[in-house]
């Protein structure tokens, strides 16, 4: 089989460091009453001029296109804002946020994306290719949120990646939640996420070769975010970083765990019961 770099032209690929986009919309009530009822978060959704839940902003001013401009796995084709790498999957491995304000219901919010880093490298799994996109959240051009998205492009082999044999920890803090289907295509619309390992098992399953639905990254990231500030006395935490470490089905419950505070530090992970980190996170406080 070539090498990575026989099958990639790093040099053109490259080009696309610097390409920029932006995307606008209005956060309103319905969007937030449909995240607060998706997450199932306690009390009553946000109104006109308060605060929304923080992590709402993955729901916001994704690029809509129509049919026509979507791969066979469901994600927007290639070779617009992202390279087109010619590796097959592509999931978000890991995330780095912080935080200088919250978004406020009816306010407009503004997403500016820049590609910033492509890496190619060898893993235990095959060839991947890493993309760095930064984004700025602004809401009445006021920045509000800042981020750093990392995608992964993989080859085909070994679907799903090869399972970590130790079991996660227990945390001081756990709670439980079912990841069913419905949870995850609520999320998927949310987001406007047509990836199909996410709500077509047929294809999940055959295509690509999973046990079952894929858990997104993002939304096990957000269950984390607000698990951590539950446990933390209802304070929201100030920077948010989370890295996916093995793949997490709708196959059996997923369980959200805290460690012990160390000072403004959290490490907080998800797993299945008797199973390996799915998702390994940290949050922090100024």
């Amino acid at each position: 089989m070539p090498a990575i770099d026989e099958k990639v032209d790093v040099a053109r690929l490259r080009r696309w460091i610097g390409k920029e986009m932006s995307t606008e919309e209005t956060l309103t009530e319905a969007l937030a009453a449909r995240f607060h009822a998706t997450l199932n978060l306690a009390g009553q959704p946000p109104r006109e001029g308060e605060r929304a839940p923080r992590l709402i902003h993955f729901c916001l001013a994704q690029p809509a296109v129509g049919p026509d401009l979507l791969s066979a796995d469901g994600h927007v084709a290639r070779g617009d804002f992202l390279p087109d790498i010619p590796l097959p999957h592509r999931m978000w491995a890991s995330g780095e946020l912080s935080f200088t304000g919250d978004l406020l219901v009816g306010q407009t919010i503004r997403r500016h994306s820049r590609v910033a880093e492509i890496e190619l490298k060898k893993g235990r799994t095959g060839d991947l290719c890493f993309v760095a996109v930064d984004h700025r959240i602004e809401a009445e051009g006021a920045l509000r949120v800042s981020e750093r998205q990392m995608l992964v492009y993989r080859d085909a082999s070994q679907p799903g990646g090869a399972a970590l044999a130790v079991p996660a920890p227990d945390g001081l803090a756990r709670e439980t939640i079912s990841p069913t289907p419905a949870l995850l295509f609520r999320y998927s619309a949310l987001t406007f996420n047509t990836h199909r390992i996410h709500y077509d098992r047929p294809y999940a399953t055959k295509i690509e070769g999973y046990p079952g639905l894929v858990v997104q990254g993002p939304l096990q990231a957000t269950l984390l975010f607000h698990f951590a500030t539950r446990t933390s006395g209802g304070l929201p935490p100030d920077a948010f970083s989370f890295r996916g470490m093995s793949p997490a089905f709708d196959l059996d419950d997923l369980v959200l765990c805290a460690g012990k505070r160390d000072g403004r530090q959290r490490p907080l992970w998800t797993a299945h019961p008797d199973g390996p980190i799915a998702m390994q996170a940290e949050a922090s406080w100024a």
